[in-house]
């Protein structure tokens, strides 16, 4: 047999790369990790997942938002916030998360190489050291690519990384403006946009979809637009953007956004957000016989594999979802394949978690689904007004939604909006794995006051519904 440096090479040491790297050393195989900045956990840790889901806490916690059902919409816990208030708790969780990474991978054996990784051919990656002065070149059996993305640009769009900027470039604000306008109204762009409207930003959000996130329940999606304008943002959907100026007036640096429907969007700053390319440029992937798509992304297999067959990818780089923990799972079982063990995974039972202000979970399949399938169902619904947590915690909006089969009563979907959404799914989650019905629900005792009480009250609801 061939001998070479590592049985697996990954590089990206964020959620996909990591956890592919370990399960490789937990198979008693030498792996490494090849990472180009000083700091490990890619996007997710450094710029990403973390930082604005850090950010978003601290936001709800200094703006008083949760209690202003009590206390009224003035109620603050600090009455100027500035962002040093908010990158105080963010910068804590990062350095914690960087050296968690880290400990992780060294406690498994997992070699740690600082540098650019790119692809020589199919066996081999050449390693630039990041100040510039030195490479190397190993080989290994298997590789990973676990690259993440990096936010698409325009060339027309005249980025100064201060009054325009992506969301990898929002924690380099010194100031809360008092107007944002965001285009872009997918995941990234929408999280922003609510927890900026929280801490009472006027914003004005861009989209040439008609819809919020179209990937989510229709009535979802629905709620969230009507609680975003509730906290005074304007909604331009439909439009798409023609071009964008800064200039200066009396007041500073100013940015006009031009649409093509002849409307002028005037803002302070703009966080431009209209998607991820794949971080593919420089990867060499022409070396092995591969090429990205238009988005940088790379095309994968079911297995996770590339058109050559020791050569795998997971994570942003390959597309939808692009989630952390989806990325995570990826990369456990690329890991897996590539070393002939096998691995169980239900991708069509990975719950979703939006980390918007009112927070967003999902798992299952949604109403737009089944019906597009034929697939005759029920719902069930429960308020959290209607819960006695929901009253304590001050929820008044929040709502649960269970999608069920209208024969067997099988649970098909759960969608969720409201306060601890991304934890509550869970229980769904569970249900759904098994192949549950909402009997389940209706036979079970849940703490009180909960808003996992949410079950059964939607169980009940959906029973109702059905004439039982």
């Amino acid at each position: 047999m061939q001998q070479y440096d590592y049985d697996l090479i990954v590089i990206g040491s964020g959620p996909g790369g990591q956890r592919a790297a370990i399960q490789a050393a937990k198979l008693e195989k030498k792996s490494a990790v090849i990472e180009k900045k000083t700091v490990l956990g890619g996007v997710c840790i450094n710029t990403g997942t973390i930082p604005s889901k850090t950010l978003r806490e601290a936001v709800m916690h200094l703006s008083g938002y949760r209690e202003r059902s009590f206390y009224g919409s003035s109620y603050s816990v600090k009455q100027h916030i500035t962002m040093q208030d908010l990158l105080f708790r963010t910068n804590h969780v990062i350095k914690h998360e960087q050296d968690v990474t880290r400990h992780q991978l060294v406690r498994n054996g997992v070699d740690v190489l600082e540098g650019w990784g790119s692809i020589v051919d199919p066996h081999r990656v050449r390693v630039d050291s990041s100040d510039g002065h030195g490479a190397q070149e190993l080989t290994a059996d298997k590789i990973i690519i676990a690259v993440g993305t990096t936010p698409t640009k325009s060339d027309k769009i005249p980025f100064d990384h201060e009054t325009i900027f992506t969301s990898d470039e929002i924690l380099n604000l010194t100031r809360l403006p008092r107007t944002l306008a965001v285009v872009g109204a997918g995941v990234i762009g929408t999280e922003y946009v609510t927890i900026f409207a929280a801490l009472g930003v006027r914003i004005t959000l861009i989209d040439k979809r008609d819809i919020l996130l179209d990937f989510i329940d229709d009535e979802i999606a629905d709620s969230l637009a009507y609680q975003m304008r509730e906290n005074r943002v304007t909604l331009r959907l439909g439009e798409e953007v023609k071009s964008i100026e800064k200039y200066t007036d009396e007041h500073g640096p100013r940015v006009k956004i031009h649409l093509q429907s002849g409307k002028q969007v005037l803002a302070e700053k703009v966080l431009y957000s209209i998607g991820r390319t794949g971080n593919t440029a420089r990867l060499g992937l022409e070396n092995a016989g591969l090429a990205p798509d238009d988005r940088g992304r790379i095309k994968v297999n079911t297995n996770f594999q590339t058109e050559v067959p020791n050569i795998y990818a997971v994570g942003d780089v390959i597309g939808f979802p692009a989630l952390a923990s989806t990325s995570m799972e990826q990369g456990r079982l690329a890991a897996c394949h590539a070393f002939d063990v096998p691995a169980v995974s239900v991708p069509a039972l990975f719950p979703y978690g939006i980390y918007t202000i009112p927070e967003i979970s999902m798992v299952g399949r949604s109403e737009e689904e089944l019906t597009q399938a034929n697939i005759p169902y029920e719902v069930g619904k429960a308020r959290y007004k209607e819960i006695a947590r929901g009253q304590i915690i001050g929820d008044q909006t929040g709502f649960l939604k269970l999608i069920f089969h209208q024969e067997t009563k099988q649970l098909l979907g759960v969608h969720i909006i409201g306060e601890g959404a991304s934890e509550l799914v869970h229980i769904g989650q569970a249900v759904l794995s098994f192949g549950g019905s909402i009997d389940y629900f209706l036979n079970t005792v849940f703490n009180y006051p909960t808003l996992a009480e949410c079950y059964k009250t939607a169980a009940l609801d959906g029973l109702n519904r059905l004439g039982g």
